[in-house]
């Protein structure tokens, strides 16, 4: 008697014989158009990232016997950092800018002209939208010059301020008050342009329908637009939280961090440490504390977006 052996039919989604090489060759081919970006990326992106990580935790400087012989210190520049006064104010400042440029003045400001734009005409809105947007596209640069001739003694605000027998000196006697006002001026355009978006989304015939049952405009707003447009709220205040907390060339241009530290936040204190004093693997640690706080804003920004789904 002949015994015929029968090959089990292969089920639906378990893999063939040669299923595992057809795999690696669309894998293959998916990858090598990408394959000179990820070098780029790797060499430029990742390699100095992990670099900075590294020398974060050495007394690595950019001259003398540590740049040619830096040596592992552990924990040496954070411990070093967090018994600073100047860094720990430095971290102050930074907040405080922070809160008051960003979460204050470019959300709420950008929200008010959004806001005020709802229902104007055309030329209205372009006006409006091209005066806001001009303030954000010159460089950080221009803005702290302008800011600068505005504020100085001998500026802008001055001239008109004596026909009242007043004055001002804010450049000396508040920088932050300086440049929370000037990045306010800067960066409200993308708050607005955010805003604008998200209110256009927002049915006018629940509006509409509110109004007739009597409702006021400001508890229109708290309980219909607000609510409604939350996760943009939300998505705003992350993305503008984290890029004040980077800012750097405009403080640097308007007061240089002075007078004194009175406007040194963290990045200019980092700059200072890394490349004034050439301390590089304490600026490094600075930044990996940056790193870190930025990393916790988004955390808490995230589980509220994802809490508001």
């Amino acid at each position: 008697m002949t015994v015929t052996s029968v090959t089990p039919p292969r089920l639906a989604g378990s893999p063939g014989k040669g299923e595992p090489g057809r795999r690696a060759r669309r894998t293959l081919r998916w990858l090598l158009p990408l394959g000179p970006a990820l070098i780029l990326f790797v060499i430029f992106m990742v390699g100095p990232i992990l670099w900075s990580v590294y020398i974060a935790f050495t007394n690595e400087t950019l001259t003398g016997a540590a740049s040619v012989n830096s040596q592992f210190i552990g924990m040496g520049n954070f411990v070093k950092m967090f018994g600073d006064e100047d860094f720990r104010n430095s971290l102050l400042l930074t907040f405080v800018f922070v809160i008051g440029s960003a979460v204050i003045g470019q959300n709420t400001l950008g929200l008010i002209i959004a806001l005020l734009q709802r229902g104007r005409g055309r030329v209205v809105r372009s006006v409006v939208n091209g005066v806001v947007i001009a303030a954000w596209v010159v460089p950080e640069v221009v803005a702290a010059a302008c800011w600068y001739s505005f504020l100085a003694e001998e500026g802008t605000l001055n001239e008109a301020l004596d026909a009242l027998g007043l004055s001002q000196d804010w450049l000396f006697t508040a920088p932050m008050i300086a440049i929370i006002l000037a990045n306010v001026w800067r960066g409200t355009a993308f708050s607005m342009l955010v805003y604008s978006a998200a209110l256009s989304d927002v049915p006018g015939e629940l509006l509409e329908a509110a109004a007739v049952d009597g409702a006021s405009t400001w508890r229109r707003l708290v309980h219909i637009t607000l609510p409604l447009i939350r996760r943009s709220i939300l998505s705003n205040l992350m993305l503008i939280t984290l890029q004040t907390l980077a800012s750097f060339g405009l403080i640097y241009a308007l007061t240089g961090g002075g007078p004194g530290t009175a406007s040194q936040t963290t990045p200019l204190y980092m700059y200072e440490q890394a490349f004034r004093y050439f301390e590089i693997g304490y600026g490094s640690a600075m930044a990996l504390v940056m790193l870190a706080i930025g990393a916790a804003f988004s955390l808490v920004y995230l589980r509220l977006i994802k809490v508001d789904t």
